[in-house]
């Protein structure tokens, strides 16, 4: 699914919507720290996923250009999944948030 049209909305808000799904702002975060990764290990790095909602996520992410799938037909078949170049515009926002994030966990830290 590409990006939520727009209706009077603006853009921000659309790619919102795509983007707070849940688990979606978690997956993209460990493929921007791990790179291309399998299916399995996806799954085990995103503690408490299912199945079948990791596969629903990342079909949304692969619909909407976020998310490159590499199908393999060996025997097991191999999947991998990686971000898209559009995906990589993303990492300078999770640097930022990173950030903040060790900002705001020595405050609270230096509180205890």
């Amino acid at each position: 699914m590409p990006l939520p049209k727009r209706s009077s909305r603006c853009a921000f808000e659309s790619l919102l919507t795509l983007l707070t799904g849940t688990w979606t702002l978690y997956i993209i975060w460990v493929l921007v720290n791990n790179g291309a990764t399998r299916f399995g290990e996806l799954k085990r790095k995103v503690e408490g996923i299912s199945a079948r909602v990791l596969t629903d996520r990342l079909r949304l992410l692969e619909d909407a250009n976020l998310v490159y799938r590499d199908y393999q037909p060996t025997i097991p078949p191999q999947v991998t999944y990686s971000l898209t170049e559009r995906a990589m515009d993303l990492i300078e926002v999770f640097d930022k948030l990173e950030v903040v994030a060790q900002k705001w966990y020595a405050e609270e830290e230096s509180n205890y």
